[in-house]
């Protein structure tokens, strides 16, 4: 059994978090969320997604500490594990690291978009709560192949509403693969109560308040 970190949800009268103004160069205000993870510190600014939706955007893309940092902890928590698999983009940095930990040569990206080089490609929709948009994840018959029959573990940076993780596993399951796993560094929404996910810290989704705060929400409407 892998573990798995559970939180209690926000009460409804949960108060706002406090916000950070840090000048730009047009002259605004851009308003923070000041987060930490094991030891490192962050300021992830607000973006309003929706009428009634804001995130504390955390992008991993380019953060190699961070990375570093959080990776080995991931992998230890994970079972005994064959193939590790991840969607485009922000989850490859970090499932290449974890590869690399476990001396992997490889592992799988699923694509948001069929490139010319697939061959019998599968797909899955998904709407992305990110982006708020309708997304297509293509993999690519010869990593199908590749998966068919192992134990795989799926990687994300962060699992919110929980439709981008079930999108992989639904081209991995498609595949014949075995999924034994699902981890990323967050969780948000619902899924910070899953028991079927390994993640190392609970984030937050906001509703933004007419005097500019942010109140963190457990569910979208």
């Amino acid at each position: 059994m892998f573990a798995v970190r559970r939180r209690t949800a926000f009460p409804p009268t949960a108060p706002a978090f406090p916000t950070r103004f840090v000048k730009i160069n047009s002259g605004g205000h851009v308003k923070y969320f000041d987060f930490e993870i094991m030891g490192l510190k962050r300021k992830l600014p607000f973006v309003q997604i929706g009428e009634n939706l804001a995130l504390a955007s955390f992008v991993v893309l380019s953060d190699t500490e961070l990375i570093q940092t959080v990776a080995p902890e991931l992998m230890k928590r994970l079972p005994e594990v064959d193939v590790l698999m991840t969607a485009e983009a922000k989850g490859i940095c970090l499932t290449y690291e974890i590869s690399r930990l476990m001396g992997m040569k490889d592992f799988v990206v699923a694509r948001k978009s069929r490139k010319p080089y697939m061959q019998n490609p599968i797909s899955h929709s998904v709407f992305s709560v990110t982006t708020q948009k309708e997304q297509t994840l293509w993999l690519d018959g010869c990593d199908a192949d590749k998966i068919r029959g192992k134990r795989v573990a799926l990687i994300d940076d962060v699992i919110a509403t929980g439709e981008s993780i079930e999108a992989i596993e639904s081209l991995a399951r498609s595949a014949g693969a075995e999924v034994v796993a699902r981890a990323a560094i967050l969780a948000e929404l619902q899924s910070v109560h899953r028991k079927d996910i390994i993640y190392l810290k609970e984030h937050y989704v906001f509703r933004p308040n007419p005097d500019g705060t942010y109140t963190p929400i457990d569910k979208l409407d």
